[in-house]
C-alpha cells in the first residue's frame, strides 16, 4: 500500500525519470535543452498566447468564409476546429511552426534527434491537443502529455 500511495504523495520528485533524485536546475535541462535564448522551452504564457492566435485566426478565417451572419450559424465552432487541426498539421509537418507560434518566436522540436517534425507527429500532437486536457497537462519540464507522446517541445526561436 505504500509504494501505491507513495507515487502522488511524494511530492514534486515522483515525476522525475527513474533513478534520478536531484530536480533538475532548469526546465529541459534533461532533453538537453539551453536554459534560456534559441532553442530552450516555451513558457506557458507565450504557447497560450499562441494557441489563441491560431484560434482566432482560424474562426475569423471561417466568418469571412461563411458569409452572411456567421454568428448565427450552429456549425460555426465546427468549421472553426477543422480549419485549426487542418492548419496546424500541415503548417507544424511542413514548417514546424503555427502562424501563431511563428508569430511569438516559437517552433516545435523534435527532442529525440534534429530533425523536421514530420506529418505522422504532427498529427498525433495536433489530434492530441483537440482534447485540450493533454496539453494542460505537464510533466517536469513543462511539456504537455501531447509533445511527451509525440516526442517533441515547443520551443524558443528566438
Amino acid at each position: 500500500m505504500a509504494r501505491m500511495t507513495g507515487s502522488w504523495l511524494s511530492g514534486p520528485s515522483a515525476a522525475l525519470p527513474k533513478g534520478q533524485t536531484e530536480a533538475q536546475a532548469y526546465r529541459g535541462e534533461l532533453l538537453g535543452l539551453p536554459a534560456d535564448g534559441p532553442g530552450s522551452l516555451a513558457a506557458l504564457g507565450r504557447r497560450v498566447l499562441a494557441l489563441a492566435v491560431d484560434w482566432f485566426t482560424a474562426a475569423g478565417v471561417v466568418m469571412l468564409l461563411i458569409g452572411e451572419a456567421p454568428l448565427e450559424n450552429p456549425r460555426i465552432g465546427t468549421y472553426t476546429l477543422m480549419l485549426w487541426f487542418l492548419v496546424g498539421v500541415a503548417c507544424v509537418s511542413l514548417f514546424s511552426f503555427t502562424p501563431g507560434q511563428y508569430m511569438l518566436g516559437l517552433q516545435v522540436a523534435r527532442v529525440d534527434a534534429p530533425a523536421k517534425v514530420g506529418f505522422l507527429r504532427a498529427l498525433g500532437r495536433q489530434a492530441l491537443m483537440v482534447f485540450i486536457v493533454p496539453a494542460v497537462i505537464t510533466d517536469v519540464d513543462g511539456r504537455g502529455m501531447h509533445d511527451r507522446a509525440t516526442g517533441t517541445a515547443l520551443v524558443r526561436m528566438r
